[in-house]
């Protein structure tokens, strides 16, 4: 692989680059920089954001067409369909971001949030080494290991808006980790059939057996019953582990207790799609509605009050 460092550019063709990215906000599960937010807070949480969908994008193969990202990583064209080689040159630059100056327009982004926030560059490096994890190891033997993958692509999110927001603890992370890891796991739920496109699978093979689900049974177009009852189990999972979400949401004041309360009920809300689906989530991503989120959000931040 050939890395050869650009210069930062502000032509019009970077700011375009990032929006393609930072436009993706709108398609996850939980808010990612709502209005009611402090104007720093949404600038810092969309920076951080941008981060962290283009290193998922880079690592699912989804960048935009015309390689922009790839040349604003100095990859050469040869290697613009390498998904580790890119890897490699995007931890490289996210180091410029703390030494020095990026390259990519997200990390230039990114780097007065750092000096901002005096950011850690673990949390960064842990949602690399999950997106480099997935181009290595394509299936999960247990549930632990599935959790030790979470650790990696889920939880540093999560920490990552209590560094930015101030209000980190190790009570708050560990619920924080908690939150996180279930919305992962919802994810993956969600998009079974688009994973296994990408010959990937998320549920751990030791449930698969014990329901005896083969991986013929989810490249079905419909779920029958065993895959069905495999995934209202995970997702039974996934709701224990949002019930630490309430005590999370609980403890912190104002309006970060409305995002949190977003982000807990975005999981509870997604789940209850799943449910309404009769967990039948081959033919497509069951998504929330509007109105439930709303619902959910009313009902987590009236569980908090009862607990603060």
């Amino acid at each position: 692989m050939t890395i050869t460092r650009q210069p930062p550019s502000d032509a019009p063709g970077a700011a375009l680059t990032a929006r393609a990215t930072l436009d993706k906000a709108t398609e996850e599960n939980f808010p990612v920089a709502p209005f009611f937010l402090p104007r720093a807070w949404r600038d810092d949480l969309m920076a951080v954001y941008g981060f962290a969908r283009l290193v998922d994008d880079i690592g699912d193969g989804d960048l935009a067409p015309g390689g922009a990202d790839a040349r604003y990583l100095g990859v050469t064209p040869e290697d613009a369909d390498d998904r580790l080689a890119l890897l490699d040159a995007f931890e490289a630059d996210l180091r410029r971001v703390f030494d020095s100056t990026p390259a990519h327009p997200l990390l230039r982004a990114l780097a007065p949030t750092v000096r901002r926030r005096a950011l850690d560059p673990e949390p960064f490096l842990g949602l690399i080494r999950a997106n480099r994890q997935d181009q290595r190891v394509r299936r999960y033997e247990t549930y632990e290991e599935l959790l030790g993958y979470c650790r990696l692509s889920a939880d540093p999110v999560g920490r990552l808006v209590l560094a930015v927001t101030g209000t980190s603890t190790p009570e708050r992370v560990r619920r924080s980790d908690a939150v996180c890891t279930a919305l992962q796991i919802v994810e993956h739920l969600q998009d079974v059939a688009e994973d296994l496109a990408r010959d990937r699978i998320y549920l751990p093979a030791e449930d698969l057996r014990r329901f005896r689900v083969t991986e013929d049974d989810l490249a079905r177009p419909s779920a029958g019953a065993s895959v069905r009852a495999l995934v209202a189990f995970e997702a039974e999972r996934a709701r224990e582990l949002l019930a630490d979400g309430v005590p999370l949401v609980a403890s912190v004041p104002g309006r970060l207790r409305l995002l949190l309360a977003g982000f807990v009920a975005g999981g509870l809300a997604a789940l209850d799609a799943i449910r309404d689906a009769h967990y039948d989530v081959l033919p497509g991503p069951p998504r929330a509605t509007g109105t439930n989120l709303a619902r959910r959000a009313a009902g987590v931040l009236r569980r908090a009050r009862g607990e603060g």
